[in-house]
């Protein structure tokens, strides 16, 4: 790609910025944000990290969106967390105002680029995004499944004392306490898992799955994670960059998928250069179908408070 543009030069944002970088899956990475000086101060420690690093994709920082003109992907993290005496409706409502005006933005300097949305809460706020920019659903995609996923996997491996290489994993469902990691399609280099773990051990580890952001947020107790986010971010904007046609948990818009309409939700996508490019349907058993429409519900629910 000729630029990727990340929006929000936070820990999650500056992170994806270095990795888009390091890859080097553009010529040019942009990193904007309402604060002046810290987009330019971090681009340019990025960039001067280049000579070390061996990369020649140049990094830089901005405040204005005509920097992002012409951007073919963008990466949207930005948005506040929740600070102490903000109800969950008073931050949903507060990141909604701040991805609907990126979201413009994003639609005005390059109204046929990707959008790759990491702003929590995450499905909603990729709804807010396409409703503001007026993109299709193919390019409008959340980040949710696949760092779930990879926590899950991760988990296993510490279980299990293996390699998370080995480890195919797939968690669906809204980005929260609601996802659907689906043990019936977890395997270890083809093993069934239940074959190498007890059933009590896999619901521990569901459950940590589950609980996976908010035990970083215990242990930082000012901040959230931001190394895994922004790798999953940058591993969908490779399969996008490269057309990899890679297949990963994404929060996507359903139009009956899944029995689902209206709303996005974290299901198995296939990523290339269109941005989304399908969706896949695998075959559920009754207690994940069950988790799974809970889940929708839930995301259903924050998104009709928002309409």
């Amino acid at each position: 790609m000729r630029k990727i543009t990340v929006v929000g030069a936070g820990n999650v944002g500056a992170t994806a910025a270095q990795r888009l970088a390091e890859k080097e899956l553009a010529r040019k990475v942009v990193l904007i944000d309402v604060a002046d000086g810290i987009p330019q101060g971090k681009g340019l420690d990025q960039w001067e990290s280049a000579a070390i690093e061996g990369f020649d994709t140049r990094v830089t920082g901005a405040t204005d969106f005509s920097a992002a003109e012409g951007s073919e992907l963008f990466i949207v993290t930005a948005g506040i967390a929740r600070k102490p005496g903000m109800s969950r409706d008073d931050l949903l409502r507060t990141n909604a105002d701040i991805v609907r005006s990126v979201s413009g933005e994003i639609a005005r300097v390059a109204p046929d680029s990707i959008i790759v949305m990491v702003s929590n809460p995450l499905d909603a706020m990729s709804w807010v995004a396409m409703d503001a920019s007026g993109f299709p659903k193919e390019r409008v995609i959340g980040m949710a499944g696949v760092l779930d996923t990879a926590r899950y996997r991760s988990f296993i491996a510490l279980e299990l004392d293996c390699s998370v290489e080995d480890i195919q994993a797939l968690v669906l469902g809204g980005h929260g306490d609601t996802m659907v990691p689906l043990v019936s399609y977890t395997t270890v280099s083809g093993i069934p898992l239940t074959q190498l773990m007890s059933q009590d051990r896999i619901d521990a580890l569901v459950d940590r799955t589950r609980k996976g952001g908010a035990e970083i947020v215990g242990y930082l107790k000012t901040g959230s994670a931001y190394y895994a986010p922004s790798s999953a971010a940058v591993q969908m904007a490779e399969a996008i960059a490269k057309d990899k046609k890679r297949i990963l948990p994404c929060s996507a818009w359903l139009e009956g998928e899944y029995g689902e309409h209206g709303i996005f939700l974290g299901v198995p996508c296939k990523l290339g250069a269109r941005g989304l490019e399908q969706i896949l349907e695998v075959e559920l058993t009754e207690k994940e179908r069950e988790e799974l429409a809970r889940s929708a519900e839930a995301v259903r629910s924050t998104i009709d408070s928002l309409r």
